[in-house]
Parts: structure tokens; sequence; C-alpha cells
């Protein structure tokens, strides 16, 4: 049901449906409201900034990157791209998040020849798309539809994906800080890893499938002009008893550099309730990357 195949069209709707619904609004002759903030978003959008034609859209890049070199080599890359699409009543995201952790390792080429090369011993790379369709004039309550794709060899799971639709308000805004909430029905799809040793052993990867009940809030806080405080909470509930249910937590500070340059320092907890007995249920990531937007 769910493979990475599906993805890229099913955001191509994401982004198909606020242009229909704005060619319908212009054809009617009626004048849009504004959406309330989507979930995810680092700050609202300065008004002064966006198009005659109400349409916006914003685009911006992460890089960190740690190499050392001596008695051990080792790469640690961590990079990102994050969309957003506004118009009228809608408001769609698309991230890309990628961490890629390369070491050195020997092999014996002869006796007395060893080479050294430098491998990728773990990899994550995950999808997040989302889109928002206001429902009222005073801009708080929407509807959500949202997917989520990820691999991670850090996780004993070779996939997971996950797609929900439901509810969500912001509860609470002004000049300094804002919070954002929604709840909903999905449907989750894990698939478990399999090591190269218990391939040969003749055992093959799990697939779990199960409804969930997901949900998510978002406080995000302007300490001052040049720094921003984001704390985000995703639950996504396994409905059947027995099943794999994920909890995440992620908190950041982004402090502006330049106009187009920020540096983001953040620490990810994710935890699996139900994984190998030879994996964490808890895995942590700390990170410091510059974003650059464009």
């Amino acid at each position: 049901m769910f493979s990475r195949f599906i993805l890229v069209p099913i955001f191509s709707i994401y982004c198909a449906l606020p242009t229909l619904s704005y060619a319908q609004e212009q054809k009617a002759g009626t004048n849009s409201a504004n959406a309330s903030d989507i979930l995810f978003s680092l700050e609202k959008a300065d008004e002064s900034q966006q198009p005659a034609s109400g349409t916006l859209f914003t685009a911006s890049a992460e890089l960190g990157l740690l190499y050392l070199t001596g008695n051990t080599r080792s790469a640690d890359i961590k990079t990102g791209l994050d969309l957003r699409f506004e118009r009228g009543l809608w408001r769609s995201f698309f991230v890309f998040d990628l961490l890629v952790k390369k070491t050195e390792t020997e092999s014996e080429v002869s006796s007395d020849v060893i080479q050294k090369n430098l491998e990728t011993t773990d990899q994550k790379w995950s999808i997040t798309s989302q889109t928002n369709y206001t429902l009222d004039a005073i801009k708080q309550n929407y509807i959500y539809g949202s997917v989520f794709y990820e691999e991670n060899r850090f996780s004993g799971f070779d996939s997971q994906a996950s797609i929900s639709t439901g509810w969500g308000r912001r509860w609470f805004e002004n000049k300094e800080a804002s919070f954002d909430a929604d709840i909903g029905p999905g449907f989750k799809r894990d698939i478990t890893q399999v090591t190269p040793e218990e391939i040969e052993t003749g055992m093959k990867s799990k697939t779990q499938d199960t409804l969930i009940l997901q949900a998510q809030a978002l406080y995000i806080r302007k300490i001052n002009e040049h720094i921003e405080f984001k704390q985000l909470f995703v639950v996504k509930h396994a409905i059947e008893q027995g099943q794999n249910s994920i909890y995440k937590a992620e908190t950041s500070i982004t402090s502006k550099l330049i106009d187009s340059l920020q540096l983001k320092l953040s620490f990810i907890i994710d935890y699996n309730s139900k994984v190998d007995d030879d994996k964490e249920n808890l895995n942590t990531e700390t990170s410091a990357v510059l974003i650059y937007s464009f």
C-alpha cells in the first residue's frame, strides 16, 4: 500500500489543490481569506512581502558537516530541503531530511597490504508533507492531510510510513508566540529491518500495518527579532494492541546570521514502543546546521 513511489504524486496533488481552489475563487469574483499557519512553519510570513497575486512560495536548504581525520576517519553529513506553498485558504509544505554517517573500514587486500576506505555505515532519510485548508474567517480552525515516509538504518525498521487526515486549530497567537495542534485518524506501515546475516539464514522482513490516532502540537516563540524557539510534539498511537507506536519531540533554536542565512541548533527524541530485542526503543539526535533561504 505504501511505497516511496507514491509520495511524489501525492505531494503533486497537494500543490494542485490550492491552485484549483484559487482559480475557482477568482472566477466567482470573491476575495480569499488568509489561512492559519501550517504546523511545522518556522515563522509567519511577513504580509508586506507577499505578492499581489496572493501566492507565496518559499524554499530553504540546510547543511551540517562533521569530518574527522587522524587515527581514524569519519564523516557525518546532515542536509535537508524545505518547500512551502500558500494560496488563498490553502497552505502546503514538503520537507526532505537526510543524515549520512561514513566511517573508515579496513579490508585486507593481501597478506601485508590493508586498504582503508570510507563506507556508509548508517543512513537516515525522510519525507514529510502536509496540506491545511482553513475553515473559518477568523483563521483558527483547519482540516489537514499529511503523509510521512522514512528509511532509517539507525532504527530497527527498514522503512516506516504513515498517512493521516483530521482537524486542527490555532489555539493561541500574539506577536511573540503561537500554539497550533491537530488530531485525526490515520494508517501506518512499518517494515522491519533484516541484516545480511539474517537474510542468509532465510529470515525475511515483516510488514506491520495498523490504524493510528495521530496528534501534533507546535509551539513557536520569538525571543527577539533574530532568535526563535520552536517545540514540536508528534504522536502516532497504534489503535491495535501490541503494534508499534511512535512518539517524537523536537526542540530547536534558530538564530538569524544575515538576511538569508540562519544557524539552527536542534535536539530530537524519537521513540518506538515495539522494537526487536537487540534494538533500542529511544533514539536521539543533536545537530547544528546552517540554513539558507532562497
